[in-house]
């Protein structure tokens, strides 16, 4: 019987990789780059499964390219709003993703991005490598306590709770919102459920936590901004759509909020004309899972839901379990 074909559209860690070639046959992009829309078409043809990043649009004629013996696409990330759902239902063709194991991770670069933007610290490193610094200064680098003040979370999923747990280590008030309330979370954290005006005007830090859906687009745009405190903090490590980021680039500029910290961007990697001259944004690529301990368990999962399923076995994660009846 003929191995499985298998293709990975971007290097990931060789242990996961090592485990499918005992597996399948296995090819993977030999570019340190997404691949293009032609390349992605071309590269999945014939195949029997493909494990894809948030970068790759699946859609029905990528589907249709990879054929009607190719039975899974597994992501190897948390979302999936690169996936068309209903293609690939229609198709048959199941679709996976890697939840749970990139919350800490995540949870805890949105606190290194909070402290980084309020204590200013990438602005000040700058200042000390462009070899400016002349000596200690009363007035320089001013930034913002985060002990004692509002943080308001935006979402209170898994990743949201994870993030707000944290904030205990720095006696802070907690308030969010969310599609439900969460009483037990309430009432072991001292959280107060809110409505989104309120989380905009009480809260001094917000981080945001939300699935990107239709109605999540640009959950912060000039309005909410001009709501907010001139002193507060915007961090987004979940969606680059969450911000309207040409609203966000203004309200930076002129001050109406004190300072942000982006992992993600409206549209990646581009950023917004005027995003990347501004000192008071926290800007680093894309890297909330990026530690080695979860790149390596998100890489477990989605082969093992590759070989789960060309086994003729039900996925783990599977995000479009209708296809399995």
């Amino acid at each position: 019987m003929a191995k499985a074909n298998i293709y990975v559209t971007r290097m990931i860690p060789e242990q996961t990789i090592n485990e499918l070639r005992q597996f399948a046959d296995v090819e993977v992009n030999p570019h340190d780059r997404a691949l293009t829309r032609s390349e992605l078409i071309e590269a999945v043809r014939g195949r029997d499964a493909v494990i894809t990043l948030l970068t790759d649009s699946v859609d029905g004629e990528v589907l249709d390219a990879a054929g009607p013996q190719c039975k899974i696409f597994a992501n190897y990330a948390v979302g999936f709003n690169n996936f068309d759902l209903k293609a690939a239902t229609d198709r048959g063709v199941i679709l996976t993703n890697t939840p749970g194991v990139l919350d800490d991770a995540t949870a805890t670069e949105a606190w290194a991005l909070l402290l980084a933007a309020a204590r200013r610290i990438p602005e000040s490193e700058r200042y000390v490598r462009a070899k400016k610094w002349q000596g200690w200064s009363p007035m320089a680098f001013l930034g913002q306590d985060v002990d004692g003040k509002t943080l308001g979370v935006a979402g209170l999923g898994r990743i949201g709770k994870k993030f707000a747990r944290k904030a205990a280590a720095f006696d802070m008030r907690i308030i969010y919102t969310n599609a439900q309330r969460d009483l037990d979370f309430e009432n072991t954290y001292d959280a107060t459920f809110v409505d989104k005006e309120t989380l905009l005007k009480e809260s001094d830090c917000l981080s945001l936590h939300l699935p990107l859906l239709p109605e999540t687009k640009h959950y912060i745009g000039e309005k909410e901004l001009s709501l907010m405190k001139p002193t507060s903090i915007l961090i987004n490590a979940a969606r680059g759509p969450l911000i309207d980021e040409k609203a966000l680039v203004q309200a930076l500029r002129n001050k109406v909020i004190f300072a942000a910290g982006l992992d993600v961007f409206e549209d990646e990697p581009e950023l917004a004309p005027g995003l990347m001259e501004l000192e008071n944004v926290v800007i680093v690529p894309h890297i909330a899972s990026a530690t080695i301990e979860t790149r390596l368990a998100m890489g477990k999962i989605a082969v093992d839901n590759v070989i789960h399923v060309l086994k003729g076995e039900s996925p783990i994660t599977c995000i479009n379990p209708e296809v399995l009846k």
